[in-house]
């Protein structure tokens, strides 16, 4: 792979243990890897130079928690003011229809909005397998690998229908055996545990209201025999407690514990209602969060307890989670998104940019068990985002670093992921935009 070259960065944000800004800074990458970074004028020779002397650079953006099969069905008419159970119920017969195409098409036009907003990591929770359609994550990977972006898979699963008592309509459900079985054969073909992966598999069943228990305990078994992380909704509504309590007896985060979840191999998309004892037994367990701020506000679900789940020892990532509950898949945007909910919140001093642009960057890699990436040092992987001070949506602007979230949130111009330039002058360097879009307008 060629060496590159970033010099005169006017702010350079590294997300390190110590926070450093640096200013005038310069990036050497060398095989995919930072290999050295400093202030002023570097004395080292590459394949490849950019100036970003009117740039702010930040780690590249690692979202926690996603569904891009969804892109097809954004702003659906039918579902726009529903809360999340009759959204669910209005979307799921629409999903059904899902293909191969449908899901190719609509991954490559969600990772190249996540790419264009400085994303340069992103999971994936797919868990919509009508009959017939079994080779989903395959479909998404191939998509992956042709865009560019560094991809952490989740193979998602439901196997309890309304004919059992569960949310989904039966036709998308899969028998567990089946599951259990794919579940392994995606592991065995796409993860890759090495440092510098640009393909990491996760292991996914859906939510309380969609499998079983036993499929629960069985996953999580599977997960621990091949070290893969796990991952599922857990605590986004009142609906889904309500459900829990009836069904099984015990509230969600004990119907978890039960099946063998509670560790740090576990991370947990939305966790707004946990009481303060079970936020204390998720920090004891190092269970991770994916905050999705954008999606709980526009479902009405509610606000996640951030602030006491990362005083807990949470690590909290962002996500910016489905794009037919989001509609969007623009990570700064949830960055922004996560602080100003807080502020109001709990007040304005509670949470800073800086706390925001952590849980984007380094809190979302613990999330997805990295430590290769999620912060500009020597040794981590070469991700990086470059953003034009000079667009209008940052004129005036004093703070670089606060203007990435105080102002209007801004697409990328420069992303580098492995040492890898994909985004240039704002442009998509692997795959041409205007056909990914002309798959999208297709629809």
């Amino acid at each position: 792979m060629p060496s590159l070259l970033i010099r005169h960065i006017h702010t350079l944000v590294t997300m390190d243990a110590a926070g450093r800004v640096l200013r005038d800074a310069w990036v050497f990458v060398k095989s995919g890897q930072i290999a050295a970074l400093g202030v002023g004028r570097p004395r080292i020779e590459a394949d490849r130079t950019l100036d970003a002397r009117h740039s702010i650079a930040i780690p590249g953006l690692v979202n926690t928690h996603h569904h891009l099969y969804q892109i097809r069905t954004r702003a659906f008419a039918p579902a726009a003011d529903a809360g999340l159970f009759d959204w669910l119920r209005t979307l799921y017969p629409v999903w059904a229809r899902l293909d191969e195409e449908w899901l190719h098409a609509a991954t490559l036009a969600g990772m190249a909005e996540l790419l264009l907003s400085g994303c340069t990591t992103t999971a994936d929770h797919h868990y919509v397998f009508p009959r017939g359609r079994s080779h989903l994550i395959d479909v998404q990977v191939d998509a992956a690998r042709s865009i560019g972006i560094r991809f952490h898979p989740s193979r998602g699963s439901m196997s309890v229908g309304q004919s059992q008592g569960g949310l989904p309509p039966d036709r998308v459900v899969q028998r567990e055996s089946r599951i259990l079985a794919d579940c392994e054969r995606v592991i065995r073909k796409f993860h890759d545990p090495s440092p510098g992966s640009m393909l990491r598999v996760a292991l996914a069943p859906c939510s309380p209201f969609s499998v079983s228990p036993q499929l629960m305990r069985d996953t999580a078994a599977l997960a621990e025999r091949h070290d893969v992380r796990l991952h599922t909704h857990l605590a986004e509504t009142r609906d889904e407690e309500d459900y829990c309590v009836a069904r099984f007896g015990k509230r969600p985060l004990d119907l978890l514990d039960d099946c063998g979840w509670l560790s740090s191999r576990t991370w947990l998309a939305h966790g707004i209602y946990f009481n303060r004892a079970e936020i204390a037994r998720l920090g004891r367990a190092g269970v991770a969060i994916a905050h999705c701020p954008t999606s709980n506000m526009r479902l009405g679900s509610g606000c996640a307890p951030v602030l006491a789940l990362r005083r807990a020892g949470c690590p909290v990532g962002l996500g910016v989670d489905g794009s037919a509950s989001n509609d969007s898949s623009h990570m700064l945007a949830e960055a922004r998104q996560a602080l100003l909910l807080h502020r109001l919140r709990h007040g304005a001093s509670a949470i800073t940019v800086r706390d925001a642009l952590r849980m984007a960057t380094v809190e979302g890699a613990r999330c997805l068990g990295r430590t290769d990436i999620g912060s500009l040092e020597p040794g981590k992987r070469a991700d990086l985002a470059l953003f034009d001070l000079r667009t209008i949506g940052y004129a005036g602007a004093a703070d670089a670093v606060s203007a990435l979230l105080l102002c209007a949130p801004a697409t990328v111009d420069t992303l580098v992921i492995e040492g890898r330039v994909i985004v240039e002058s704002g442009e998509l360097r692997t795959i041409p935009l205007d056909r990914i879009l002309r798959r999208a307008r297709s629809w």
